[in-house]
C-alpha cells in the first residue's frame, strides 16, 4: 500500500490532513476512484477520524473527491471530454489573468517568470518531464496570483488542481517544447507592457491543449 505524506505536528490537523490527503490525490498515490474511507485513512494517518472525516469533505467541495451511492466518497476521475470542457473556462481565465497581472504593474512577477521560462528551456532541451510539469504549474501560478483578483484566483486554483488530476490517467500534451514558446510569447507581452496581447498570447496558450484533447477525443471514438 503507498505511503502517504507524514502529518506535520506544527500544523493545524484537519489542514495538515487534507494537503495530505490532496497531494496523495494529485500525486497518484491515492488514484481516481479509490474509496476514501475514513477509519482507514486515519490509521494510515495516525490521526483520529473527525480531522479525516473533515479533510475528506473539504476534497469534494474542491472536486478532486466525488459522493457515490453505497461507496461513499471516491477520488474523482476526470475524463479527457470533462477536461475539455474544463479547458474551455481556463482559455478565458488564463487570459484574464495575464492582462490583469500587466495591468496592476507587477514587476516581481515578471522577474520570477523570466526565470521559469529560462529554466523550463533547459527542462525541454533535456526532455525532463516531471521537471516541464513543474514549471509550468509555477508559471501560471505566478500570473494568475499577481492578477490581484481573488475570485479569478480561486477559480484557477480549483481548475489547476483538477487538471493535475486528470493528469494521472491523461497523457495528452501539445509538448514540453510548444508549451516553452507560449509561455515566452505571454512572457515578452508582459515585459512590454502590453495587457491584450498578454491575454491574447495566454488564451492562444490554452488554446492549443484544448486542440489536442478534442482531436484525442475523435481519434479514441469507437468506430
Amino acid at each position: 500500500m503507498a505511503e502517504l505524506a507524514p502529518v506535520r505536528a506544527s500544523e493545524r490537523i484537519t489542514d495538515a490532513v487534507y494537503e495530505s490527503l490532496r497531494q496523495a490525490i494529485l500525486t497518484g498515490t491515492l488514484p481516481p476512484g479509490t474509496k476514501l474511507s475514513v477509519p482507514s485513512l486515519a490509521e494510515r494517518l495516525e490521526v483520529s477520524r473527525s480531522p479525516v472525516r473533515e479533510a475528506v469533505v473539504r476534497l469534494t467541495w474542491d472536486r478532486l473527491a466525488v459522493e457515490e451511492p453505497r461507496r461513499g466518497a471516491v477520488v474523482a476521475r476526470i475524463d479527457p471530454a470533462e477536461l475539455a470542457e474544463l479547458y474551455e473556462v481556463r482559455e478565458a481565465l488564463e487570459g484574464v489573468a495575464a492582462r490583469l497581472a500587466v495591468e496592476r504593474g507587477e514587476s516581481a512577477a515578471v522577474v520570477a517568470l523570466e526565470q521559469i521560462v529560462l529554466e523550463h528551456e533547459r527542462a525541454a532541451a533535456l526532455d525532463n518531464v516531471a521537471r516541464h510539469f513543474e514549471l509550468d504549474t509555477q508559471f501560471h501560478s505566478w500570473i494568475r496570483r499577481a492578477s490581484g483578483n481573488h475570485h479569478v484566483i480561486r477559480a484557477l486554483d480549483e481548475i489547476q488542481a483538477q487538471v493535475r488530476l486528470a493528469m494521472v490517467t491523461t497523457t495528452v500534451t501539445s509538448g514540453p517544447r510548444s508549451a516553452v514558446d507560449d509561455h515566452r510569447h505571454i512572457l515578452e507581452a508582459m515585459q512590454a507592457g502590453d495587457a491584450k496581447a498578454a491575454e491574447a498570447a495566454a488564451r492562444a496558450h490554452i488554446a492549443r491543449l484544448k486542440q489536442a484533447l478534442r482531436q484525442n477525443l475523435v481519434n479514441t471514438e469507437p468506430a
